[in-house]
């Protein structure tokens, strides 16, 4: 097996939750949507979690999972004849960058149709940490390998937002789960503008198709579009019918694209569907920022 990425403090011993098992009904999430007060230690290319305060934690930050979490579904039902759920693999761990211009603005990108994880998904830039990475250095990597965006050191600050429990498929429905993450996300706060942010982005067309700067209004209405629900057919009062995105064509060159306000309310289809949306975790990690900027 590699090496546990993701580690538990349960009953004061570390120990590495298996693929199948579901990492917030380990530290004791009810049958609730949570979020679940998580300590966390914060170490290289590691995360330590505990449901209680530990030697060497950092920070105390938000745990969720989506309602429909098949890890969770799975703890609770009786397995299909035959199914297999991979048994040499732990829960591997994944960071997540907003990014917020001084002008209080998100940065958020559309992965590209032919990845094989969440194709046509709009979320922020992230991906694995290394194992001798630190979980800000990974996330500031992930942001510049997908955007092209490397910030000037000392032109920046960063805070911890919160934990999201991550399966792909996100649903039992599309079937088992082949991936099973902890993403940390981070609110990285530039001292840079939009338009001085943007003038910089070049995207990774291998992972970005389309990229756009969400305000708190529309964040808001994306972030209360809650998954399980179904999709608003009719758009809060003073929302804009659409929002400014820029698209990169066949032929790679960016393009300004205006996307109906309505796509990005669209919640997790029932059946694995390529449409396009906002996943889940990104609604999640668009309330915590809301909450940092009311504070």
């Amino acid at each position: 097996m590699a090496a546990a990425r993701v580690l538990l403090l349960l009953s004061g011993r570390a120990e590495s939750p298996s693929f199948a098992q579901s990492v917030c009904g380990l530290l004791g999430a009810g049958p609730g949507l949570g979020p679940w007060p998580t300590h966390c230690g914060l170490k290289r290319g590691r995360l330590v979690l505990s449901d209680g305060p530990f030697p060497g934690s950092s920070a105390r930050l938000p745990l969720q999972r989506p309602p429909f979490c098949p890890f969770a579904a799975l703890d609770q039902q009786l397995r299909t004849p035959g199914a297999e759920l991979p048994s040499n693999r732990g829960v591997d761990l994944g960071v997540a960058v907003l990014l917020q211009s001084s002008d209080q603005s998100v940065l958020l990108t559309r992965r590209t149709r032919t990845l094989s994880v969440s194709p046509n998904v709009w979320v922020p830039p992230g991906g694995h940490v290394g194992l001798d990475e630190e979980l800000l250095d990974g996330g500031l990597r992930e942001l510049q390998e997908e955007t092209g965006l490397q910030l000037p050191h000392g032109q920046f600050s960063w805070v911890p937002l919160g934990l999201w429990e991550s399966a792909y498929p996100p649903r039992l429905s599309w079937g088992l789960p082949r991936y099973h993450h902890i993403i940390l996300y981070l609110l990285v706060v530039s001292w840079e503008s939009q338009q001085q942010l943007q003038a910089r982005i070049q995207p990774n067309p291998s992972e970005v198709s389309a990229f756009m700067w969400l305000g708190p209004e529309i964040a808001a209405a994306v972030a209360a579009a809650e998954d399980g629900t179904e999709t608003l057919t009719h758009l809060p009062r003073d929302l804009p019918p659409s929002v400014l995105t820029v698209e990169l064509g066949e032929d790679e060159r960016a393009r300004p694209l205006d996307l109906p306000t309505s796509t990005l309310l669209r919640t997790t289809p029932t059946t694995a569907e390529g449409n396009e949306r906002v996943s889940a975790g990104t609604k999640f990690a668009l309330r915590l920022w809301l909450q940092h900027l009311g504070r």
